[in-house]
């Protein structure tokens, strides 16, 4: 790695306020706030264990291409560093099928608000052991911890990866279609990623009537709405196309607010005051990351 854990610690300090910058592709830091960077580089990939171990200012997709070459992949969207892009807790539009980017975190050494460098976590799949701290860093925008390296878990690249666009009920297809990847949904059009041998592949699709396509369109960027999957369904009421969302999961893209029921998203203010209460417990004086809300976010 390019600098080690304990420099990164030391350059993150004990008092004042600093934030952790990784290749901006998912926003700087805060305005004139000290800003250090994690470790980068691939420590180790152990094929046959399906872990990777790398600094967590580590591209995206310097980590996918060292595993396409083994045959693996990780579920982690691509562009940016790992610990952006776990920081950031947003999970790759293939949760459907692969899980939340939660999951993908097995171990983490990371820098508390104290200075203290701590690890979390354990280095293979089977670690449970105490309070998992790994799955509380994810989404939490650096806030109350910075990531320093990670060990991820890896999984197979699918023989065959298709997409697929039908008109028909995504709810419906949802219940009849096996294990789907991914599923995308405007209003108007549904569409599915399928993965596994060619032949099952293919059957699927013929027997559901998906026409095939290169891709899906490209989420929104400008908004994001997390709801319970079943209130998928409210969205039709919405104009065809102003969002995508990701049927079976509950997120939401969309280019502008949505006109929801708020009763529709149960439970915002308690976790809120939850958010509040973690951050009081981990990073006391807000030195760490300030001014951004992983809620807000």
């Amino acid at each position: 790695m390019d600098h080690s854990l304990e420099e990164f610690a030391a350059a993150v300090g004990v008092s004042d306020p600093v934030a952790v910058v990784g290749s901006g592709s998912r926003g700087g830091g805060p305005d004139g706030v000290r800003t250090v960077s994690a470790p980068a580089g691939i420590a180790r990939i152990d094929a046959a264990e399906m872990v990777i171990e790398c600094g967590a200012a580590t591209l995206v997709d310097e980590v996918l291409d060292a595993l396409a070459a083994l045959g693996q992949t990780v579920s982690v969207p691509s562009g940016g560093t790992i610990g952006g892009a776990l920081a950031a807790g947003q999970s790759d539009i293939t949760r459907l099928g692969h899980g939340p980017l939660r999951d993908v975190l097995l171990q983490t050494h990371f820098v508390a608000a104290s200075g203290k460098l701590t690890k979390a976590g354990g280095p293979t799949v089977k670690n449970v052991s105490g309070f998992d701290l790994c799955r509380l860093l994810v989404g939490a925008r650096g806030t109350i911890g910075f990531f320093g390296d990670v060990i991820l878990r890896t999984r197979p690249l699918a023989r065959t990866s298709n997409w697929f666009v039908s008109d028909a009920d995504p709810f419906m297809l949802l219940a009849d279609l096996y294990r789907p990847v991914s599923m995308l949904w405007d209003g108007v059009s549904t569409w599915v990623r399928l993965d596994g041998e060619a032949g099952d592949v293919a059957t699927a699709a013929q027997r559901h009537g998906l026409v095939t396509v290169d891709r899906p369109p490209e989420p929104p960027s400008t908004h994001r709405t997390s709801m319970p999957p079943s209130a998928l369904v409210s969205l039709a009421d919405q104009p065809a196309g102003s969002f995508l969302a990701e049927v079976g999961v509950g997120i939401v893209h969309h280019h502008a607010p949505l006109s929801l029921d708020p009763s529709r998203i149960p439970g915002a203010t308690a976790i809120a005051d939850l958010h509040r209460r973690i951050k009081e417990q981990f990073d006391p004086t807000g030195r760490m990351n300030p001014g951004i809300d992983p809620l807000g976010s």
